[in-house]
């Protein structure tokens, strides 16, 4: 079912971090957090058991991107990395409407 809740903006961005640590989708993360707070479900979240290719994690956690060799590095933040993520989504959205940019 499809429904629209206004969350607290720092709520909705660790959401978001959370969907992009465990390589799940943010829908699947919200909902696996509502089922544990209203004592629905175990606090253990199903995994897939293949990352996309290029994507793995270094031994911090953190998620790590296989790039050409002598390509700059470049830190980003937090709403640097969710402001990407909203864009890659508009950008699935169009395409798989038939429309492109």
């Amino acid at each position: 079912m499809k429904t629209t809740l206004d969350l607290p903006d720092d709520l909705v961005r660790e959401l978001k971090l959370r969907s992009v640590h465990d390589r799940l989708k943010l829908k699947d993360v919200a909902a696996s957090a509502l089922r544990r707070g209203l004592g629905l479900e175990s606090t253990a979240m199903a995994k897939p058991d293949q990352l996309p290719e290029g994507l793995g994690f270094s031994p911090q956690g953190f998620p790590m991107f296989n790039c050409r060799a002598k390509t700059p590095v470049k830190k980003m933040s937090a709403r640097e990395i969710v402001a990407l993520e909203q864009e890659i989504i508009a950008e699935e959205d169009l395409n798989r409407g038939g429309l492109t940019r």
